[in-house]
């Protein structure tokens, strides 16, 4: 937690730097790409969680220290290949936990936060949960931990990893070359962001576009397929409290409303955005259709 810390008195300004940067070139071209309201909802997203991280008010149910030393096959020194194996093995946690906050009820709590900005830019990459109250990565870092790849590695290598994805938020950047194949590129995570049908739940990888396309979840962002950002049941509010647990309240009057006591147990652990059946006639949502009719939220 202190070299966490530590590493925050330094990216906190480079965030903000950027983003400053990334206002004046947007203004600089005639483009808008930020809203003072949304990119205020998201600096106060950015610094609840902040406070929540500092403050360590997360459960770890499974330290990676005590992982390491109960599974680690083997004992390496902390070499320049220890931390790149740290890097990839982060890297592949990240992608797991991404893909199960998109695609279970329980998880995309601690998610919704990221995507709620109808914007896409810097300021929402500091859209950061607080309703995150289990800490489930290290169950994903079980290869490094056979490994043996030590623990303070994993806390030097962490907090680069998270402030690594700061900067494709961004639609100043268009497509990279070659290094669209390599890595996360703005244009990937464009698509990630995006609530058109063609785009939804797609690009879950942090640093290496690797893992999508292994795992099936890639797609390039199409030239005739503009990204339309946010959620497809839109926040509606900035208040970035509301937003952390407007998911988590629905499963709750859900799973109070239903008749199916199977489903009270099990809507918790279903597909994102299920309902029971009886709930969805009685009290429906309403959700985005077309992305390109919707008016976004700009009270």
């Amino acid at each position: 937690m202190e070299s966490y810390a530590a590493v925050l008195n330094y990216a906190i300004p480079f965030f903000m730097a950027l983003l400053l940067l990334e206002a004046g070139i947007a203004w600089w071209k005639g483009e808008k790409v930020i809203r003072s309201m949304d990119t205020l909802s998201s600096l106060s997203s950015g610094l609840t969680n902040v406070i929540k991280d500092v403050l360590g008010l997360t459960v770890v149910v499974v330290s990676y220290d005590w992982l390491a030393g109960e599974i680690g096959l083997f004992e390496i020194k902390s070499t320049w290949l220890v931390y790149t194996l740290a890097f990839i093995g982060l890297d592949f946690a990240g992608y797991w936990v991404h893909r199960l906050s998109h695609s279970v009820n329980y998880f995309w709590n601690r998610h919704i936060i990221h995507h709620s900005s109808e914007e896409f830019n810097l300021g929402c990459a500091l859209r950061q949960s607080v309703s995150g109250f289990v800490a489930i990565t290290v169950f994903f870092l079980l290869p490094i931990a056979i490994l043996g790849v030590p623990g303070e590695v994993v806390a030097v290598v962490a907090p680069l990893h998270l402030f690594a994805q700061y900067w494709y938020h961004t639609r100043l950047i268009g497509k990279m070359g070659v290094l669209e194949h390599l890595i996360v590129t703005p244009s990937h995570h464009r698509v990630h962001h995006a609530i058109n049908k063609e785009y939804l739940d797609k690009n879950l990888s942090q640093i290496f576009i690797v893992w999508d396309k292994i795992f099936g979840t890639f797609q390039e962002e199409l030239d005739d397929v503009p990204p339309v950002y946010g959620v497809t049941r839109p926040v509606r509010t900035w208040n970035p409290i509301i937003i952390n647990f407007v998911h988590l309240w629905q499963l709750i009057k859900d799973a109070w409303r239903t008749k199916d006591w199977k489903a009270k147990f099990t809507i918790w652990f279903k597909p994102t955005g299920w309902r029971p059946a009886d709930v969805k006639e009685k009290y429906p949502l309403s959700g985005i259709e077309d992305p390109y009719a919707y008016e976004k939220y700009d009270p």
